[in-house]
């Protein structure tokens, strides 16, 4: 993880690989991560490490060596076999070496690296770096819908600090209202939110979740938004999606039962092209807003 994502969270790689252990969309969800517009547990890192365990044991159940595992981590089960195939079956990671992509190659040595400067750091005259965040934590679970800016001006703890114990909620909401959530904080805190957990959740409710704010979502029921854009006529809703890393038109247009043709209409979009980021209007009868 240090090679993949110099332990960073919310690190997202060109190819949109997420979180200290840069998971894919495709291998977080099948891992059991929930990745939604509210949500990337991806970027949790608890979650996202035992998940990358099953991962790896998964790889190592097919490989049977360690170094092929870490190759095939960073590039894919599915490159590695193909740079055996190309060596003409070999299975050791240095005579498949030039058969692999160019990331891979470096990423091997790399870890060989992190793993040699880990141990023998001081020998090098290296020294740790002492960590500024809270060295014990503790875990709650939240059953109610919850913003982040709530626990912090309640409790007076730094914004910043809970974000980077939560990064896992992309906005600093905690959309606990179909099923329950964590929320990590620093372990002095915990008999504090215990003892105000009613003032917590009812502390400027009304503007962190008003209901004039929030917007329906392909992944999650509701997504909190700081406007919402006027509807065009008294009939219809005017929603806003911000498409992530692995939508297509087609799959946006199925959940909100509209036609692609009108979404590219609606949006300017030529060719089905949208990308991660972007705000994409769709307007529906508000009788049919929630289907």
């Amino acid at each position: 993880s240090i090679v993949e994502s110099a332990l960073n969270p919310r690190a997202v790689s060109r190819a949109g690989a997420v979180g200290v252990w840069q998971f894919m969309y495709s291998t977080g969800r099948h891992y059991g991560l929930d990745i939604n517009s509210l949500v990337d547990e991806r970027r949790d890192p608890i979650k996202s490490t035992h998940a990358a365990a099953r991962f790896v044991n998964d790889l190592y159940e097919i490989y049977k060596d360690w170094i092929l595992v870490i190759a095939a981590y960073n590039c894919g089960p599915g490159n590695v076999n193909k740079a055996i195939r190309r060596s003409g079956g070999k299975t050791n990671y240095w005579d498949i070496y030039y058969y692999l992509p160019r990331e891979t190659r470096g990423h091997v040595p790399a870890f060989i690296v992190a793993t040699y400067v880990m141990n023998y750091y001081a020998e090098h005259n290296l020294s740790p770096v002492p960590v500024d965040i809270p060295v014990f934590t503790d875990t709650l679970t939240v059953r109610k819908q919850l913003h982040l800016k709530q626990v912090a001006e309640v409790l007076d703890i730094p914004i910043e600090q809970i974000s980077d114990l939560n990064p896992q909620y992309r906005y600093d909401i905690i959309p606990a209202k179909d099923k329950e959530y964590s929320l990590s904080l620093p372990v002095e805190h915990i008999s504090g939110f215990i003892d105000l957990e009613d003032s917590i959740y009812a502390y400027k409710d009304s503007v962190f979740f008003d209901p004039d704010k929030m917007i329906i979502s392909p992944t999650t029921s509701t997504h909190y938004a700081s406007s919402v854009p006027e509807a065009p006529g008294p009939d219809y809703v005017k929603l806003i999606y911000t498409v992530k890393s692995g939508d297509n038109l087609g799959y946006i247009s199925e959940w909100y039962k509209v036609r692609i043709s009108d979404l590219r209409y609606w949006n300017n979009i030529r060719r089905n092209l949208i990308r991660s980021g972007q705000k994409l209007a769709i307007y529906k009868p508000k009788s049919q807003a929630d289907t």
